[in-house]
């Protein structure tokens, strides 16, 4: 007989295969549209050029002049791309004075050694330099007047770049009296890095045979030092961590006994320290036996540094950005694509700063009464203080007064203050709606409203006991926002509500959580899609996706390597980032001109439970290529499998190509597939990897009969 294959729509592995009968139980680069399976759009470079660095946010805004610039937050920079082009706005660190920098090079090597005192640098960062004089053979001043990333930290006065070519032995200078080294901020890691045991912090800590030394500062440490002198540095090599006190910090270059540190690590506070106080090396790369040991057991405790995140927002047309956990900058379009950002509390744009935020976790414009908002940030300074007070309280909300970006000094005569959350421990991600700003911490949910004055702004929880993902893992659509959980995803349309998930556990137990904060959620708005990309457990990228289709309520997955996504709305097409590149996204059906493999395979089908086994001796598909690419050759392939259990593989299977065979508005297909498959049960899976095909999946229909119990 011939039998109507009719399947739910969405993917279900909440079940097993076998009791998923008349659903979809795997597939990848699939969407549900009218409830069945699509191949979803595919996608192409925007631009041939390359930024640097994992970019892990993006935003989209028009200027006055109509200009359509995509901000890029990258690890090691931040861009504005504009007509194809990456500009580099990257806010500056500091710049020297002129002869502060002088250069030395060996004959016959590119390394060339640059000695500046105190610079502050870490491995990786950026600096230009200017001034600089030729020192004597190849190594002109051309080649040395350009934008280097630094190599290797020597000490703290000394560090290496590479030089595009090979100094000779006429190269003796040192670039002269005039050269300026101007330092870009501090890049961030892509990776996040972490150690292992109870926690980040040495409650009841022991030290069971921890290396250890002492500070020989001759005098206290302070809580801005960066530079720290040890009795004996032996044992203690870069990226270590080291305890003093109850401060974590990490060491980036090691010079004999002098440390060069981040301060303040893994949520410590940077402190002054006594001379003579115990360091302990608390994580080691060396010799873990060395290492300090928490709670009185030999597990050592637990050091994450967290990967370079930026968030953005536009004033007008200029551009307010954050480093997590770090600055607030501000760009000014009308300096054009050749300026930099600049710390907010230093821009030229606004005058009258008072008591602008050192430190934030995120920044953002309140759009509708135009106030900047800066959540996890540090305290009110002294009202004659530009900047706040530099102490970070994660819970602390604070906003400028209206339509002043650099007024953050609350008194009577403008809309400036602040709130402070109630509950959770650190706030984790701000999203604006419509109608509120909803902000999470680690525990709970709050909603942010603009009320007017005296008071500016209400604040009100939500819930409670729930968890996100990540700094950027929540996303509106409308009202209604979405977010992806620690092991559950969640909805808040008015209520917020846990959003149940045919795929939960294809998802999270197949989840890389030492890369959590690299979860990114985007919409795709036309077709009602939640995607959020993730890092499976054997990656340290996000290298998968899972789709929430809000239309037609099924989840979806599968795999594709994108670190940040931004739906379509003032550019014609959703963008994403990935590998150095922008790509645009649902525009035709392959791989950046590769063929794109996708699939769909449906859960096992018996006849009666099972009791007889099944001969299927033929397929007729239902299938249209309407859409795809003209002048492809569209065609893509049944697979029809069997098995006699459910534990064990499919024991045979038959495959039959199904090709477009007439052009539009007609549609003709193979009229059948030929088989001779046997088994209890049996499933059927669709794939292509044609160049520029498109498929739609109907309702198929299988030529079946009995055949017996035996």
């Amino acid at each position: 007989m011939i039998k109507a294959l009719k399947f739910r729509p969405g993917i279900n592995r909440e079940v097993t295969s076998y009791s998923n009968e008349g659903g979809y139980f795997d597939g990848d680069k699939i969407r549900f549209r009218m409830g069945f399976p699509e191949k979803i759009g595919g996608w192409e470079k925007y631009s041939p050029n390359q930024y640097l660095g994992s970019a892990r946010r993006l935003h989209n805004w028009i200027g006055l002049d109509s200009s359509n610039f995509l901000g890029i937050g990258t690890h090691l920079k931040y861009y504005i791309e504009e007509g194809t082009t990456f500009n580099d706005i990257t806010p500056i660190r500091q710049t020297t004075s002129a002869g502060d920098v002088t250069f030395s090079a060996s004959n016959g090597s590119t390394t060339i050694t640059v000695t500046d005192t105190s610079h502050g640098a870490v491995e990786n960062d950026f600096v230009i330099f200017s001034g600089a004089a030729s020192l004597g053979g190849v190594i002109t001043a051309t080649v040395l007047n350009a934008e280097y990333q630094i190599v290797s930290i020597l000490d703290a006065n000394t560090y290496t770049i590479t030089s595009s070519v090979a100094a000779n032995s006429s190269d003796t200078g040192n670039g002269g009296s005039s050269v300026v080294g101007t330092y870009q901020v501090n890049v961030g890691l892509d990776q996040v890095i972490g150690g292992t045991g109870f926690g980040a912090g040495t409650w009841g800590g022991v030290t069971n045979g921890a290396l250890q030394t002492t500070i020989n500062e001759g005098g206290t440490f302070s809580n801005s030092d960066t530079t720290l002198t040890v009795t004996s540095g032996t044992g203690i090599s870069n990226n270590d961590f080291i305890l003093i006190d109850s401060e974590i910090l990490q060491v980036t270059n090691v010079a004999t006994n002098d440390l060069t540190v981040t301060r303040g690590q893994s949520g410590t506070d940077a402190d002054t320290h006594a001379n003579g106080a115990t360091v302990f090396l608390i994580v080691g790369n060396a010799d873990s036996d060395n290492d300090y040991v928490g709670w009185g057991n030999a597990a050592t405790v637990t050091v994450t540094t967290q990967i370079r995140l930026w968030s953005h927002d536009n004033f007008g047309e200029d551009l307010i950005l954050n480093i997590k956990d770090g600055e607030l900058f501000y760009w000014d379009k009308t300096l054009g694509l050749a300026g930099r950002g600049v710390e907010l509390s230093a821009t030229s744009t606004f005058s009258g700063e008072k008591s602008v935020p050192r430190v934030a976790k995120q920044v953002l414009v309140s759009d509708i009464d135009r106030h900047v908002i800066a959540f996890g940030c540090d305290g009110v300074g002294s009202s004659s203080d530009a900047r706040g007070d530099g102490v970070q309280d994660p819970l602390l909300i604070r906003f400028s007064s209206q339509e002043n970006p650099v007024d953050w000094f609350p008194t009577a005569t403008n809309t400036a203050g602040d709130l402070r959350l109630g509950a959770g421990s650190t706030f984790v991600q701000a999203v604006e709606t419509k109608r509120e700003i909803l902000v999470y911490t680690d525990k709970s949910l709050h909603s942010m409203r603009f009320i007017g004055p005296p008071f500016t702004f209400g604040i009100s929880q939500l819930a409670s006991n729930i968890t996100i993902m990540s700094s950027a893992s929540a996303i509106a659509t409308e009202d209604v926002v979405y977010w992806m959980g620690i092991d559950n995803f969640y909805v808040h349309a008015g209520q917020t509500a846990q959003l149940p998930c045919t795929v939960k556990d294809k998802v999270f137990l197949d989840f890389n959580l030492a890369q959590r904060d690299k979860v990114v959620a985007g919409i795709n708005s036309e077709f009602g899609e939640v995607w959020w990309f993730y890092p499976s457990a054997d990656s340290s990228e996000c290298d998968k996706y899972v789709i929430w289709n809000y239309n037609e309520k099924v989840w979806y997955y599968g795999s594709l390597t994108r670190t940040a996504w931004l739906d379509r709305g003032i550019r014609n097409f959703p963008v994403a980032a990935g590998s150095g590149y922008i790509f645009n996204h649902e525009l035709g059906f392959d791989d950046d001109g590769s063929a794109m493999t996708s699939f769909v395979e449906t859960s096992p089908m018996d006849m009666g439970d099972g009791e007889k086994f099944a001969f299927i001796r033929r397929v007729i598909p239902d299938l249209t290529f309407t859409g795809s690419v003209t002048g492809s050759s569209p065609n893509a392939t049944f697979t029809v499998k069997a098995r006699d259990f459910p534990g064990e593989d499919f024991s045979q299977t038959g495959t039959g190509t199904t090709t477009r065979t007439a052009t539009n508005p007609v549609e003709a297909f193979t009229n059948k597939l030929d088989y001779r498959i046997r088994g209890r049960s049996f499933a059927i899976r669709l794939d292509s990897s044609a160049l520029g095909c498109k498929f739609k999946m109907g309702t198929p229909r299988v030529d079946i009969r009995e055949d017996g119990r035996r």
